[in-house]
């Protein structure tokens, strides 16, 4: 079987694919690290060729950072815009996991997630010094009315507009003036999930895709599953699980993407209800579910939900691997024990 850890350490910084065994190859991109494995290794350089391109897709359709995006367009634009398909099933992706999780995974955060310096390509920004701006908690655009009160009295309420107002019908996506998307909660794992399907249904192989902590395999796996090692790092606990062919694992950490802004240490999972990164009660969360957007919806939420994510976890029954601040692990579901303890 393969053995695929999931490592929350900096990518390295070569820019090239390299293939590592003859049948996987691996390469940065969205400052992570992609790692294609296939079960025909005269297979792997057509599937890297099939990543790359879905991966091209995918920045083009929903990159913060570029300016030819068509995210970055739609802060541009005003009023209901013709979308790419590819765009609507991103967009809708993220809408879905708002729903599912009452907005703690929103795709709504650009503006939040500027106000705390991620304004740029990762690589860029944990490159860069101590950002001095001082934060400040997102303030999205309000939609007022005017009601009348039982006493006669005009009066004017007064709602702040967020995901639940952002429409998607027939291709055409309308997004409220000020409000801007960040799909990075849901896109990497959609990614995941989308290269995986297309390796195995268009090169008739079994396949792991890895970007980052967002695994997702499709097509027949190696006999007994994909082997797949989760730990914080190589003196931390760690668990081997074996995965199902078809099936997906993610990880979210506050480990990860972090930077200093004014002195203080940040990360990329923000509180929507604070415009603000979400407390460090886990540093990881790790969730087994049929596709990676599952398993990620769920990480990325059990994080902003802090001491309440176990017991929400729990009430879904999926297997879950939660790493508190102090290194303490907590099982839920089938996640297998810990193979070792903390050092």
């Amino acid at each position: 079987m393969s053995d695929i850890a999931i490592r929350e350490s900096p990518p390295p910084d070569a820019l090239r694919a390299v293939q590592v065994a003859p049948d996987v190859a691996e390469w940065d991109v969205w400052s992570t690290r992609a790692r294609i494995v296939v079960r025909q290794p005269e297979l792997l350089g057509p599937a890297v060729e099939v990543a790359r391109g879905l991966l091209d897709d995918v920045d083009r359709a929903a990159s913060r950072f570029r300016e030819d995006s068509e995210v970055v367009a739609l802060e541009r634009g005003a009023g209901p815009t013709a979308v790419s398909p590819l765009l609507a099933e991103l967009v809708r992706a993220s809408l879905d996991a708002a729903q599912e999780t009452d907005g703690d995974v929103d795709p709504c955060l650009a503006g939040a997630m500027r106000e705390i310096g991620y304004d740029r390509d990762f690589a860029l920004l944990a490159g860069g010094s101590d950002l001095t701006r001082l934060p400040v908690v997102s303030r999205r655009p309000l939609s007022t009315r005017r009601l009348r009160t039982p006493q006669g009295h005009d009066v004017t309420v007064a709602r702040e507009l967020g995901w639940r107002d952002v429409r998607l019908h027939d291709g055409s996506l309308s997004v409220p003036a000020g409000l801007g998307l960040d799909l990075g909660a849901t896109a990497k794992a959609f990614a995941s999930d989308r290269i995986a399907l297309a390796i195995a249904s268009g090169l008739g192989t079994g396949v792991l895709v890895s970007l980052g902590g967002d695994i997702a395999t499709a097509g027949p796996g190696p006999e007994g599953g994909w082997r797949i090692r989760v730990s914080d790092g190589p003196t931390q606990p760690e668990t081997s699980i074996a995965l199902p062919a078809g099936h997906a694992v993610a990880t979210s950490s506050t480990l990860r993407r972090t930077w200093v802004q004014d002195g203080r240490l940040r990360h990329h999972i923000i509180d929507p209800r604070t415009g603000l990164p979400a407390q460090p009660v886990w540093r990881t969360v790790t969730v087994a579910a049929p596709t990676c957007v599952r398993a990620n919806t769920l990480t990325t939420a059990a994080v902003v939900r802090g001491e309440r994510a176990p017991a929400w976890l729990r009430s879904l029954g999926v297997p879950a691997r939660m790493v508190g601040a102090d290194g303490q692990v907590v099982t839920l579901g089938d996640w297998p024990a810990e193979a070792r303890s903390a050092r």
